[in-house]
């Protein structure tokens, strides 16, 4: 933003011609007598106004003095008076999950899992009112923190008498049906898969606690949901946070900033894609069956991992969330060619695929060392469909990897929530462990574990070597 004289006083403008959809933009005038601000939109209407008087001194008859100090002080002053105009006149500020409730039922109370993972809400202690000073929005602090929430309740609790009367026709519902409080949507996945009753399938986690089992969810991006009776800080992976996910148990939340846009972006941004475009719709199949089913076809011999041993791949190509928490990383392809064919381009999917399920044995090993004890993934998310990537996440991580029998399974969690708050179970994790059910459980290739082990010592070395070239960049 910059600021252009002009005749009239102060202006503040945009640089360039184009403006956002929705933005606002502020226009400050310096009087004699007053500094003068307006709120005003793309339509140039004028939605807000404010003043602020100015001094003057006439230290003799004909001679006017002004002090710059005290016009500056009074373009702070209509600036926040603007903002307290467009502010001071919203009742409630929610996270998406919580305004839907609130919507619904007319209870204004917030969900532990929005506040602890997003809002800073501390399960033990509530707020804090030092950060809010220190980010300038004391304003929160007023009334109980009645603007973002001074109820909260964790997931699964009743809200209110249930669904209004309004909302009731809206949804074509019977009015007053239980509304539980919500869950982040990666949260409800966490929760419609990691509570299965696995007897049966010879998983190391049978007889087990819950907390031996991690949920990744993984789409777009991915999430590693993992749960401890006790607080457990692991450098790089969100939380600890209580009762966020399962009430009761801390929950670590890991991350990759890009899964299955990456992917996309690989297999998309290729040469070839067209080709495999026209092939897979000609066999009615998504590009990505059909390279499954392709990379079958010319791994020969070999396991189809193996087609990989001189194409590596870092995965961060916007940064990486967890475990490094680096969002200067960039994204690494080593031991290209001049080729561009549909092997090429299958190959380099494959390799994607293995570097994303690499970046999830990063994450687990760092939540091991910090105190986890894990032996087992459970998958959901639209990745989780594809048999290439469950494999891969297997093989790499050594772990098995169970799926879940309904392929929804944020559905499924959010269902659970709702059949907890009906009074049909006496908790969460009751409701959990019967709603959850195993759909399938692929086990690791260990004869496979010395090559991927291998692959792994590169994967590491990528993003060393790429800390190195950015020091060397850096330096004089």
């Amino acid at each position: 933003m910059m600021w252009e004289q002009t005749r009239e006083g102060a202006g503040t403008t945009m640089p360039g011609g184009d403006q956002e959809p929705g933005s606002y933009y502020v226009g400050v005038d310096v009087g004699t007598g007053s500094v003068r601000a307006a709120l005003v939109d793309q339509r140039g209407i004028i939605l807000a106004f404010a003043d602020q008087p100015i001094n003057r001194w006439e230290p003799q008859f004909n001679h006017h003095e002004q002090s710059s100090e005290d016009i500056w002080a009074a373009c702070c002053v209509v600036t926040k008076n603007l903002r307290e105009t467009c502010w001071d006149k919203a009742g409630h500020f929610f996270d998406l999950p919580d305004f839907l409730s609130w919507k619904a039922t007319g209870v204004t109370a917030r969900s532990l899992c929005s506040l602890v993972c997003k809002w800073t809400y501390s399960a033990e202690k509530g707020w804090d009112d030092s950060f809010w000073k220190m980010v300038g929005l004391e304003d929160f602090v007023a009334d109980n923190y009645s603007k973002i929430g001074n109820q909260v309740l964790p997931p699964g609790a009743s809200l209110g008498n249930g669904l209004t009367p309004e909302a009731a026709k809206d949804l074509g519902l019977p009015a007053g049906i239980a509304v539980a409080a919500s869950l982040i949507d990666a949260h409800a996945g966490g929760l419609g898969v990691i509570g299965a009753d696995v007897r049966g399938y010879g998983l190391a986690c049978e007889g087990q606690p819950v907390t031996s089992r991690l949920a990744v969810i993984c789409g777009t991006s991915s999430c590693h949901m993992g749960i401890s009776k006790d607080p457990i800080f692991v450098p790089g992976v969100w939380g600890p946070y209580f009762s966020a996910m399962v009430p009761g148990f801390w929950l670590n939340e890991g991350g990759q900033s890009v899964t299955g846009k990456l992917i996309d972006h690989m297999v998309q941004g290729h040469a070839a894609f067209p080709e495999l475009q026209a092939k897979a719709t000609a066999r009615c199949q998504s590009v990505y069956a059909y390279l499954n089913s392709h990379l079958d076809l010319i791994k020969k011999a070999r396991p189809v991992g193996f087609l990989t041993v001189d194409l590596h791949v870092w995965p961060d190509f916007h940064g990486n969330r967890s475990p490094l928490a680096d969002l200067t990383l960039k994204g690494m392809v080593t031991g290209l060619k001049l080729s561009q064919d549909l092997d090429d381009l299958a190959i380099l999917y494959l390799a994607t695929v293995q570097a994303i399920a690499f970046g999830t044995r990063l994450i687990v090993e760092a939540m091991e060392a910090a105190g986890h004890s894990l032996s087992t993934l459970f998958l959901c998310g639209g990745l989780s469909k594809n048999p290439l990537f469950v494999q891969m996440h297997a093989d790499i991580t050594g772990m098995p990897v169970v799926l879940s029998q309904e392929a929804e399974s944020v559905l499924v969690g959010a269902a659970v929530l709702g059949a907890c708050a009906s009074g049909d179970f006496t908790s969460v994790q009751e409701a959990m462990a019967r709603m959850s059910k195993v759909g399938k459980v692929v086990f690791p290739r260990l004869e496979d574990k010395r090559y991927y082990d291998k692959k792994y010592q590169v994967f590491l070395k990528l993003v060393e070597h790429q800390k190195e070239y950015a020091a060397i960049m850096k330096g004089d």
